[in-house]
């Protein structure tokens, strides 16, 4: 007998937002996808964190303007408690510092809240299988802004480095190629997480990628072997 693959359980969303009648519209919005479904609903941040930490969503949903703690606070503080947590910001604010600041908090996706609803579905699926993806739907303005900021953060040995990050060398292969110790590469590495709030090394890679300081198409050197 021939056992059929089981569909892939739902994605678990939860909703944050002190607008109980919009956390309702999205609830009904989502509710006809049948690979979505919203297991809870929040009004603050500690709501939010509580809710998490209790329940390990796949998905957060969180307007930035929430009544309690700073959104990036309630980034950090959510993803100490359930790190496998995806977070999505839905907002009205299309202000680049905000971008900026809530994608280092470690904020998988920005959204303006005049975002199409196939695009916030979209975007709600993308994260939760492609874990390493940053999704932004903001004005240009504003992404021209966040990728300008990025390209000052960086050095740019940090940003040649990240590139070989990239392109899957390791620390040593890089210090081979750069003509450096390790020891260097650590410290750059270090100092890149620290400036852009990343968590790991695909961490950093997406994040400089979302900042348009590294291509993913275009490999600047040819990876080294051994």
């Amino acid at each position: 007998m021939t056992l059929s693959a089981q569909p892939p359980a739902p994605t678990r969303i939860l909703l944050v937002d002190d607008h109980a009648l919009f956390r309702h519209g999205l609830r009904e919005l989502l509710s006809m996808e049948p690979d979505l479904t919203v297991v809870g609903e929040a009004s603050t941040g500690a709501e939010a964190v509580a809710f998490a930490a209790a329940h390990r969503p796949d998905v957060m949903l969180l307007d930035v303007g929430i009544p309690g703690d700073h959104a990036a606070t309630t980034i950090a503080r959510t993803l100490a408690a359930a790190p496998a947590t995806r977070i999505v910001i839905l907002s009205m604010f299309d202000e680049p510092t905000v971008v900026r600041e809530l994608l280092g908090a470690g904020a998988r996706a920005y959204l303006l809240k005049s975002v199409t609803r196939d695009d916030l579905v979209a975007a709600l699926r993308s994260v939760r299988t492609d874990a390493g993806r940053i999704m932004l739907s903001i004005s240009r303005e504003s992404f021209e802004q966040v990728s300008d900021a990025g390209a000052r953060i960086l050095s740019d040995r940090e940003v040649e480095i990240v590139s070989l990050v990239a392109q899957a060398y390791s620390n040593s292969q890089i210090a081979r190629r750069l003509d450096i110790t390790e020891g260097t590469v650590k410290r750059h590495l270090r100092n890149v997480f620290t400036k852009l709030g990343a968590v790991s090394r695909i961490d950093a890679v997406n994040k400089a990628i979302a900042m348009n300081l590294v291509s993913p198409e275009k490999p600047a050197v040819p990876r080294p072997r051994g």
